[in-house]
């Protein structure tokens, strides 16, 4: 097992300690083992999809836990082929992710109408797929930030997946048109037994200001957050909260004082509470990403599931940090993340 406290170093006693007073965890419905039982089962979510969401539960080394560690692998479509594999050239042959996925212990792989299609029939049955059904794509010049459908929601049921994932860029000129496409998939999904699971992203240029990057904001995610559960997605992918104000720094929308001088502070797993609290209290799951590969990603890896965890989050949906790495290491990076969800010593703060 990852020594986590270690692995956090000089944040360790204040990433460990901590206690939430502005959304106390009281007020939660966290992760565990009947989460469906204690959650899910009062939705209008069909027995299929009750069923195919306790797969995803009970996969990997997480099984049994409530708690999710995905890999996504649909990077080379929205970062480039080049960009995604050339770190790692086995990773262009889609049976390496299955692999990595496997026996890195992870509870599902998302990815690719062509990576999961390519594999289906050797390894649908082994592992729970998540077919990403849209995607952006970086061929078009100038670049434009849109998510275009690549897949059907049909496609993903006849190759076995449990779910389909589905991109909705929060706060750019197209995203009307997403959150439409993406509320009718998501309910011919929930139709055919399958789960959702929306990766709730902001994105528009001038939420990137001189001072700060506000597509990480805690009030910009969690109002996304809070979008994405309304068009009945059953996991919430979000980036992690880095900072705060982004409503009031680019003067725009609604909030409230609040939000900044009582419901959250300037800690970390703060602003993460303040994600799942606009995912209705945690009555859905929310996984936080895992971020892009760089320096430090093991420890990096660790100190976001430790907060992803302590905040109320469901898990990690970790890809780039994983699979840029020789196989070996990118299922140690996996097993590290994994650890903190099965810790006794990391609880809901």
């Amino acid at each position: 097992m990852t020594d986590i406290t270690a692995m956090l170093g000089e944040e360790a006693d204040r990433l460990l300690n901590h206690v939430c007073k502005g959304i106390p965890k009281d007020g939660l419905h966290v992760p565990g083992p009947d989460f469906i039982d204690r959650v899910m089962v009062a939705s209008d979510r069909k027995p299929g999809v009750l069923r195919n969401l306790q797969a995803l539960y009970n996969h990997g080394r997480l099984a049994g836990s409530g708690y999710l560690s995905l890999l996504p692998v649909d990077q080379g479509v929205e970062h480039s082929g080049g960009a995604s594999f050339a770190p790692n050239p086995m990773f262009f042959d889609p049976e390496n992710i299955a692999r990595l996925a496997i026996e890195g212990g992870c509870n599902g792989v998302a990815s690719t109408l062509g990576v999961l299609g390519m594999v289906a029939r050797r390894y649908a049955h082994k592992i729970p797929f998540v077919l990403k059904i849209n995607h952006n794509e970086l061929l078009t010049y100038p670049s434009k930030y849109d998510q275009t459908l690549f897949a059907s929601v049909d496609q993903a049921f006849d190759m076995g997946a449990c779910a389909v994932g589905a991109t909705v860029f929060f706060g750019s000129e197209e995203s009307r048109r997403q959150i439409q496409e993406v509320s009718e998939a998501f309910a011919h999904a929930h139709e055919l037994g399958m789960v959702t699971i929306l990766w709730a992203y902001t994105r528009n240029a001038a939420f990137k200001t001189a001072d700060k990057d506000y597509h990480v904001s805690a009030d910009l995610t969690g109002q996304a957050n809070h979008l994405a559960v309304t068009i009945e997605a059953d996991i919430v992918k979000q980036k992690m909260a880095e900072n705060n104000g982004g409503y009031n720094a680019l003067k725009f929308g609604k909030t409230s004082p609040k939000v900044y001088s009582e419901l959250t502070t300037e800690h970390p797993i703060d602003l993460v509470r303040y994600q799942v609290a606009n995912c209705y209290m945690g009555r859905v799951g929310m996984i936080n990403s895992g971020g892009e590969s760089g320096k430090d990603d093991l420890r990096q890896a660790v100190r976001t599931a430790v907060i992803n965890k302590r905040a109320g989050g469901m898990g990690l949906i970790s890809g780039r940090k994983a699979f840029q790495k020789p196989f070996a290491e990118g299922v140690r990076l996996l097993n590290s993340i994994q650890d903190v969800y099965l810790s006794q010593d990391v609880t809901v703060a």
